[in-house]
C-alpha cells in the first residue's frame, strides 16, 4: 500500500495510526465520560459540541495561515502539543463552563492541525500522489480507530471514573507521541513569510473555490446519514431487526479500508475530481431513493435494500472524499496550501453541524418523501460542483483537460 510512497509519507502514516488509535479510544468513550464520570447532563454536553463547532469553523481558515506562516510541521506540533493539554484538562471538568471552555479550545487545535496536516501532505508527497496518500491516510485512519473503539470496549465494560480518565490520558500520550513522530521523523516544509506569500484572505476572497467549498459540505453530510440517520432509520421506520445497524456500519468502514485507494484514482487532476464529486451526488442520490423504498418493503426485501443502499452510499462517499481532496490540492496557489485546507475543512464544519438536524428532520421523520428530497439535495450538490470548479482560473484549457480526461 505505501511501497511506491516517499519515506517521509511513510512515517506520517505511521503517526496517524498512533493518533487515531488514541482518538477511536475516545470517540468510544468520550461521551460516557462526560456524563457518567464528568457529571453533564446530554444537553450540556451536545451545547458544548455546538459551541465548539462553530469555535472551528470561525479559525478554521486563519489557522490555516498560521501553518503556511510557521511552517506545516511547526503548526502540526503546536497544535497537536495542545490537543494533549485540553485532552488531559478534560480530565478535570466538573461543570458545565469549564467543559466549553476546553471544548472550545479543543476545536481551535483541531482546526489548526487539520489545516497543518493538509498542507505537510502538500509539501511532502508529490503533486500527482497527493490525493493517494489523502486515501491511504484515511485508510489508516479507519484502521486506528477501529482499533482503538475495540480497545475502548474494556473501559466501557469496567465503567469506571478512574479507568475512564486513564482512557483519556492514553489519547493524550498519543498526540505527543504523534507530535514527537512528526518533529523528528519528517523533513521540514519550508514556510511562507507574509512577505512573500499569498495574502492571508486569499482563500476566503476566491469565490469559486467557497462555491465548492459550500457544495462539498453538502455532500459532506453523508457522514450524519451514515452514522445517525440511517441507523435511526433501520430502529423506527423499518421492520429490520437492529443488529443490521452494526452490520451497515461494519460495511461502510471495510469498504474504505479495501476500496479508498482505487475508487481515488484519477482524482488527481481537476477534471478527474470535479467527475468524482458529481458521480458522488448521483450515487448519494441513488442511496436515497433506495432507503424511501424500504418504508412501504418489509422483511428480507427490506434487509437488502438497506444492504444495497449501505454499498451505494459508501461508494459515493469515498468518490466525494477522493474529488474533494483533488480540488482542494490544484485549486490552491502556492504558499497557500494551508489556508485553503483550512477553508476547505469548513465546508465540513458546516455539514456537519448543520446534518444531523437536517436529515433528523426531514429523511428520517418525513419518511419516503423526506429521503427523496435528500436525493435531489445531493443530486443537486453534485451537479453544480464540476460547474463551480470549471469557473475557477486554475481549470485547464479545453486542450489540456481533453488530453487529461483521455488519460484518466
Amino acid at each position: 500500500m505505501t511501497g511506491s510512497l516517499p519515506p517521509a509519507v511513510r512515517r506520517l502514516i505511521a503517526a496517524t495510526l498512533v493518533n487515531t488509535l488514541g482518538n477511536g479510544v475516545y470517540a468510544a468513550v468520550g461521551a460516557l465520560y462526560l456524563t457518567r464520570a464528568a457529571g453533564l447532563s446530554v444537553g450540556q454536553v451536545g451545547v458544548g459540541l455546538t459551541v465548539a463547532g462553530l469555535v472551528g469553523l470561525v479559525t478554521s481558515t486563519p489557522l490555516g495561515v498560521v501553518a503556511d506562516r510557521l511552517g506545516p510541521n511547526r503548526a502540526y506540533v503546536g497544535f497537536l502539543i495542545l490537543q494533549a493539554i485540553t485532552m488531559s484538562a478534560l480530565t478535570q471538568v466538573r461543570s458545565f463552563v469549564p467543559y466549553v471552555v476546553v471544548a472550545g479550545v479543543t476545536a481551535i487545535a483541531d482546526s489548526g492541525q487539520r489545516g497543518a496536516k493538509g498542507a505537510l501532505i502538500a509539501g511532502l508527497s508529490p503533486a500527482d500522489q497527493r490525493v493517494r496518500t489523502r486515501a491511504i491516510l484515511r485508510v489508516t485512519t479507519n484502521i486506528g480507530m477501529g482499533a482503538g473503539m475495540a480497545l475502548a470496549g474494556i473501559v466501557l465494560a469496567v465503567d469506571r471514573r478512574e479507568v475512564y480518565v486513564v482512557a483519556l490520558l492514553v489519547n493524550a500520550v498519543t498526540y505527543l507521541a504523534t507530535a514527537a513522530l512528526v518533529r523528528f521523523g519528517l523533513p521540514a516544509v519550508e514556510r511562507v513569510p507574509s512577505a512573500t506569500g499569498p495574502a492571508a484572505s486569499t482563500a476566503l476572497k476566491d469565490r469559486p473555490f467557497l462555491v465548492f467549498v459550500a457544495l462539498d459540505g453538502v455532500l459532506s453530510m453523508h457522514n450524519a446519514m451514515a452514522q445517525i440517520a440511517i441507523p435511526l432509520w433501520v430502529a423506527t421506520a423499518t421492520d429490520a431487526p437492529r443488529w443490521l445497524i452494526s452490520v451497515l456500519l461494519v460495511i461502510n468502514s471495510v469498504a474504505v479500508v479495501l476500496l479508498q485507494i482505487r475508487v481515488a484514482r484519477g482524482t488527481e487532476s481537476l477534471p478527474g475530481a470535479a467527475r468524482a464529486g458529481r458521480r458522488a451526488g448521483l450515487l448519494l442520490a441513488a442511496a436515497c431513493v433506495v432507503l424511501a423504498l424500504t418504508d412501504i418493503t418489509s422483511g428480507a426485501i427490506t434487509v437488502g435494500l438497506l444492504i444495497a443502499a449501505a454499498l451505494v452510499h459508501v461508494l459515493g462517499e469515498m468518490l466525494q472524499s477522493a474529488g474533494g481532496w483533488g480540488i482542494s490540492f490544484e485549486l490552491a496557489p502556492p504558499g497557500a496550501q494551508g489556508q485553503y485546507q483550512g477553508a476547505y475543512a469548513m465546508g465540513h464544519q458546516v455539514g456537519d453541524l448543520m446534518a444531523p438536524l437536517i436529515l433528523t428532520t426531514i429523511a428520517v421523520t418525513w419518511g419516503w418523501p423526506g429521503w427523496l428530497l435528500t436525493a435531489t439535495i445531493f443530486l443537486t450538490a453534485g451537479t453544480l460542483l464540476p460547474i463551480a470548479v470549471r469557473r475557477h482560473p486554475c481549470w485547464p484549457e479545453p486542450t489540456a483537460a481533453r488530453d487529461q480526461v483521455a488519460t484518466a
